[in-house]
C-alpha cells in the first residue's frame, strides 16, 4: 500500500520524511560500515546511504554494496538534508538514508558500456584521457545507451516537440489525419521508394503523405496536419539523412496568397520554440553539459528572406553562383551562418526558389516565370522543412509533369484528384529528428532517432 515516490520530487521539502523510492543503482562504493549508492530514474538521481546502526546490519551493508550496476531495487529510507551539496547528482540538497532495499530485477555484472563514459563530453575525456562511447558502439547497444541522462533529456524534448506541434494546430483549427504508408505507386513519383511485396503485386512505402494530405484539402477539411513515418530509399550516409524518419506534415487551404500558409507553419515552428524554452529548461541544460551549445535564437514574426536576397549575401562572401542554382550543402550552412550574422536568428524562411530546382507541383510563380511560389526553413544553417504552393489545376499539373518527363500514367491518381475541383492550397513537411538535432545544436540526427535507419544500420 506503500506509494513510490519519483527522484525527481526528492527535494529538502520532504526532509525527514519517510519514502519508497525505485530506480537503477547508477554506482555504488562501500566504505568501512557504510555504503553509497547512486540510484537513477530516467534523468534524475540521489545519492543514498546504507550505514551500520539501528535499520541496518553488516550484511545489509554488504548485500547493498554487491548489487550489480543497472539493477532495478526498491528502497525504503529517510530523505535527509546534506550537509553540503552532493555533486554527481541532480538532487544535491538531499539524500537517502536507506532503511530497506530490495533487488526488484538484477542486472548482468558486465556492461556492454558504461554510463558515465557514455555522458562524458568528448573533449573532456581527451583532455584526462578517459573513455567516451563512439556513435557505433551506442547504437548497438541502444538501450543501455538511451538510458543516459543526456538521451533521456534528448527525446523527452522530442515528445514535447511532437506535443506542441499538435497543441499549436488544434488550436489553429487543423485536423489531424493518418495517410496510408502502403500505397500504389511512389508518391513524389521518383525512383527512392521501397518497394514491398504486396499479395500478388508490389507496392511502395510512403516517401511522403503529401498525395492525401492534398486530397483531404479537396476533400474540403481546409487545414490538416499528420505525424507518421516517412521512408526515403536515398543512400545518403551523411549527418542528416535517415531512411526512416518521423515527418510532422502540413497542408492549408488559403484565401487570396500563399504566404498565408507559410506564416502559418512560421508561427507554428515559433510556438514549438516557445513551447521548449517555457518547459523544457531541464532537458535543454542537461543536453548542453554533454554537448555545449548557444542557446537557439529565432524571431517573432519570422525572417523571411527572397532567394535572389539569400544568392547576393552568398555572392558578397565570395561564393560563385548561378541565379537558377540550389543551394549546395556548404552554401546553405554558410548561408545560415550569415543570416544569423545580420539579423541574429538562427530560424529563418528562404522564398521563391527557381521553378527549374523544384517538384513538378510547384506552382510557378505569375510575376516570374523563373520563380516559384515554393519556400525552405532553415535551423542553424540547415534546411528542416520544404514547402510550396501546389498546382491544383489539372492540365498545369500535367504539362509541368510533361516538362519534367514523368510518366503520367504513374501520377495518374494525383492529378485526377484535382479534377472536381481544388481550392488553392500549400504545405511542407519537417523531419522531427532533424528539427530536434537543430534546435539542441547536437552534430548528428541518429542521436535524436530512438532507433535509426540508415543505408547501414536495420538493427536494433
Amino acid at each position: 500500500d506503500r506509494v513510490l515516490v519519483r527522484i525527481k520530487d526528492l527535494t529538502v521539502e520532504k526532509a525527514d520524511e519517510e519514502v519508497w523510492v525505485r530506480g537503477r543503482i547508477h554506482t555504488s562504493r562501500a566504505k568501512g560500515k557504510q555504503c553509497f549508492l547512486v540510484l537513477r530514474q530516467q534523468q534524475f538521481n540521489i545519492q543514498a546511504l546504507v550505514a551500520v546502526g539501528q535499520h541496518a546490519s553488516k550484511q545489509m551493508v554488504k548485500f547493498a554494496a554487491n548489487i550489480t550496476k543497472e539493477s532495478i531495487v526498491d528502497v525504503e529510507g529517510v530523505v535527509r538534508k546534506a550537509h553540503q551539496k552532493i555533486g554527481g547528482c541532480t538532487q544535491q540538497d538531499v539524500e537517502l538514508h536507506v532503511q530497506r532495499i530490495y533487488v526488484i530485477s538484477s542486472a548482468e555484472p558486465r556492461l556492454p558500456l558504461q554510463l558515465d563514459d557514455a555522458v562524458r563530453p568528448e573533449v573532456e575525456g581527451e583532455e584526462d584521457g578517459r573513455a567516451t562511447v563512439n556513435q557505433d558502439t551506442r547504437l548497438d547497444n541502444r538501450i543501455i545507451d538511451l538510458r543516459t541522462s543526456t538521451s533521456q533529456a534528448i527525446f523527452c524534448l522530442q515528445s514535447g516537440i511532437c506535443q506542441l506541434f499538435r497543441e499549436t494546430l488544434i488550436r489553429k483549427g487543423f485536423v489531424e489525419i493518418q495517410t496510408p504508408k502502403i500505397i500504389s505507386a511512389a508518391s513524389e513519383g521518383g525512383a527512392n521508394v521501397f518497394t514491398v511485396s504486396y499479395f500478388k503485386t508490389s507496392a511502395y512505402l510512403a516517401q511522403s503523405p503529401q498525395l492525401y494530405k492534398q486530397m483531404c484539402i479537396c476533400a474540403d477539411f481546409e487545414k490538416v496536419f499528420c505525424v507518421g513515418p516517412v521512408f526515403r530509399a536515398e543512400d545518403s550516409n551523411t549527418h542528416r539523412h535517415l531512411t526512416e524518419f518521423v515527418g510532422l506534415d502540413i497542408e492549408m487551404a488559403f484565401n487570396y496568397h500563399y504566404h498565408e500558409v507559410v506564416d502559418e507553419i512560421a508561427d507554428t515552428m515559433v510556438q514549438i520554440f516557445k513551447g521548449l524554452q517555457e518547459r523544457f529548461q531541464t532537458e535543454i541544460q542537461t543536453v548542453s553539459k554533454q554537448f555545449p551549445c548557444e542557446p537557439f535564437k529565432f524571431l517573432e514574426p519570422t525572417l523571411r528572406l527572397e532567394y535572389r536576397e539569400g544568392v547576393a549575401m552568398l555572392r558578397e562572401a565570395g561564393v560563385e553562383m548561378g541565379d537558377e542554382e540550389d543551394l549546395s550543402t556548404p552554401n546553405e550552412k554558410l548561408l545560415g551562418r550569415l543570416v544569423k550574422e545580420k539579423y541574429d536568428t538562427d530560424f529563418y524562411i528562404l522564398d521563391k526558389y527557381p521553378l527549374a530546382v523544384r517538384p513538378f507541383y510547384t506552382m510557378p510563380d505569375p510575376a516570374n516565370p523563373k520563380a516559384s511560389n515554393s519556400y525552405d526553413m532553415f535551423m542553424r544553417g540547415e534546411e528542416i522543412l520544404s514547402g510550396a504552393q501546389r498546382i491544383h489545376d489539372p492540365q498545369l499539373l500535367t504539362e509541368r509533369a510533361k516538362h519534367h518527363g514523368i510518366d503520367l500514367e504513374k501520377i495518374k491518381a494525383y492529378i485526377d484528384s484535382f479534377r472536381f475541383g481544388a481550392p488553392p492550397h500549400a504545405g511542407g513537411g519537417i523531419g522531427l529528428e532533424r528539427v530536434t538535432m537543430l534546435y539542441l545544436g547536437l552534430h548528428n540526427v541518429r542521436q535524436t532517432s530512438m532507433f535509426p535507419r540508415d543505408p547501414k544500420r536495420l538493427t536494433p
